[in-house]
């Protein structure tokens, strides 16, 4: 019953059982690491202010989690800004561009050589 609520769709290979999810929007929000409301990944950056460039997520929940003290957050995939009030998944290290750079865990990403 529960998967009804967090999940649009639950998949499960017949051969070797393994699953794979499908989250509702709403279950972005419900997790302890801050997740892109576009595509969900969690590889972020932490901007400190905003880039004018790049679109900002418009809504409701955008402003709440704003008006809270949510930190201003930019997926490197859509390129989209939005405030999100939990921390960041990894510890922090500091770049040249004056961004933070976070990890996901369990989320490892590898990319052949020159390609991103």
């Amino acid at each position: 019953m529960g998967e009804k609520f967090l999940y649009v769709a639950v998949y499960e290979c017949g051969q070797c059982r393994s699953r794979l999810t499908d989250p509702h929007w709403y279950a972005l929000y419900l997790g302890d690491y801050p997740r892109c409301p576009n595509c969900a990944t969690y590889r972020l950056t932490r901007l400190f202010e905003r880039d004018r460039v790049d679109p900002m997520q418009t809504g409701v929940l955008n402003l709440a989690q704003k008006i809270l003290g949510g930190h201003l957050y930019h997926c490197r995939y859509c390129r989209l800004q939005f405030y999100d009030v939990r921390a960041p998944v990894a510890p922090s290290e500091k770049d040249n561009a004056g961004t933070v750079e976070t990890n996901a865990p369990f989320m490892a990403e590898s990319f052949p050589e020159g390609k991103a």
